[in-house]
């Protein structure tokens, strides 16, 4: 895809320059303007969302509202602001990254202050005190999450309840009846942070439907914390032989807590993580994980805004169907007894 800055290293000046022939919005001699035509031409530039944003204007901005809260991790949101801000530079805009735990206020004010077009909102919330003011605004949003009632929203997230119930099922076929779950610091709960409650919801309804035994907890992520948790399930439930974790911050200590334990991973207990890929790649033993898509959702949100930005309907809801890969941490239980 050819780009503003194409065409300005290509007519030798700066991609302000491009912008401002495009859009007649301030004097450009007729030399210049003829060059950048003939690179324009030359490269088969089409103007696209921010081009045509410029001449209506608009700031080619979007705004990122991600609270920095209690409980937040912050490598795994940034996986989430990377896949956005390479995804808007492809229409040539930027982002704004609001991190302000100001709820609709804040929200308010940045809609107010004429810096962005549209919001990309994230860390949304079951029942989130920003939802009727983005039905209100006259700027598109697009949240990365959903909270209880998304009518007149665009939303794209994880199906989180059914990737906390492929969890259990797999679990489950290879003849767990005792799984534990380790889910998300205490404050993700109490603000009733939307992925966590789903996750979690989704566990304990598949463990009901498979007549498995089923604890869960929340966990801060280090390893004192996540010690203590492990500890506690294996206390209240000495049987358990599978663990569920749903903590980035916490899954290096998994293994290690469990050992501490008195636990081996798998021989003891098999693990299943919901975290990105080249996490569970990067313990020992490799962890068996439903792939948390950070890039793919940082991108389908972006994606959608640009619509919205250039009058075109969104889906309302955009749920991305869980996906589950096996690796070390879940062996079929007769291989591991034939080669223990």
């Amino acid at each position: 895809m050819v780009t503003i800055a194409d065409v300005a290293r290509h007519a030798g000046v700066a991609p302000s320059t491009v912008s401002y022939v495009l859009t007649g919005k301030r004097s450009i001699s007729a030399d210049t303007k003829s060059r950048v035509r003939d690179s324009i031409r030359a490269l088969g530039y089409q103007p696209h969302a921010s081009d045509r944003a410029t001449s209506a204007g608009r700031t080619n901005v979007i705004g990122l509202v991600l609270p920095l809260r209690a409980g937040t991790h912050l490598p795994a949101v940034m996986r989430f602001v990377t896949a956005a801000v390479t995804t808007a530079r492809r229409y040539d805009m930027d982002l704004l990254l609001l991190t302000a735990d100001d709820g609709a206020a804040g929200l308010r004010r940045a809609a107010n202050s004429a810096q962005v077009d549209g919001f990309l909102v994230m860390d949304v919330e079951m029942d989130d005190d920003r939802v009727p003011l983005l039905r209100q605004l006259t700027k598109p949003s697009v949240l990365i999450g959903h909270p209880a009632a998304a009518r007149g929203l665009t939303c794209v997230d994880l199906d989180f309840e059914a990737a906390g119930a492929k969890c259990v099922d797999h679990l489950a076929d290879l003849g767990h009846r005792s799984i534990g779950f380790l889910g998300a610091p205490s404050a993700v709960y109490r603000r009733g942070t939307g992925f966590a409650h789903r996750t979690m919801n989704g566990f304990s309804a598949a463990a009901m439907r498979r007549g498995v035994a089923a604890t869960a907890l929340s966990v801060e992520g280090d390893h004192d914390s996540v010690l203590r948790a492990t500890k506690a399930l294996i206390r209240a439930h000495p049987s358990l032989t599978a663990l569920v974790v749903h903590n980035e911050a916490a899954l290096g200590w998994i293994t290690t807590c469990l050992r501490a334990a008195g636990r081996q991973v798998p021989g003891d207990v098999a693990v299943v993580a919901i975290c990105p890929d080249e996490l569970a790649e990067q313990t020992s033993p490799l962890l068996t994980s439903v792939r948390l898509p950070a890039e793919e959702l940082g991108r389908h949100a972006v994606d959608l805004l640009v619509a919205k930005l250039e009058g075109k309907q969104a889906p309302p809801l955009m749920l991305l169907p869980p996906r589950l890969s096996r690796r070390a941490s879940t062996p079929d239980p007769a291989a591991h007894r034939g080669t223990a």
